[in-house]
């Protein structure tokens, strides 16, 4: 997956990123006051974030359940990349093999 940034013209409030996924063009977009913050608890994952950053996850969520995007198709979230300082790494993956 490559992923670049996306500059839009429009007032920034919201990032966008575009991925190509074997020629499928993917866009994921943050909420500007999106937070969204990962923690491991040993046998639990918390995913903690405001209504924005749900709103986030639940676009990015969609982004990989659309028409064409194959399995395999993924987002890589990390600490300072599009998750609170302090996070621990979330993989949003597509894999529809039963």
């Amino acid at each position: 997956m490559v992923l670049a940034a996306v500059t839009d013209s429009v007032p920034i409030e919201s990032t966008h990123v575009q991925a190509a996924v074997e020629g499928v063009g993917l866009r994921f977009t943050w909420d500007a006051d999106a937070r969204i913050e990962v923690r491991s608890l040993g046998a639990e994952v918390v995913i903690e974030a405001n209504a924005a950053g749900l709103r986030t996850l639940a676009g990015h969520l969609l982004v990989l359940a659309g028409e064409g995007v194959t399995d395999g198709a993924h987002l890589h979230l990390e600490d300072g990349n599009g998750l609170e300082d302090g996070s621990v790494g979330l993989v949003l993956e597509r894999n529809d093999e039963e």
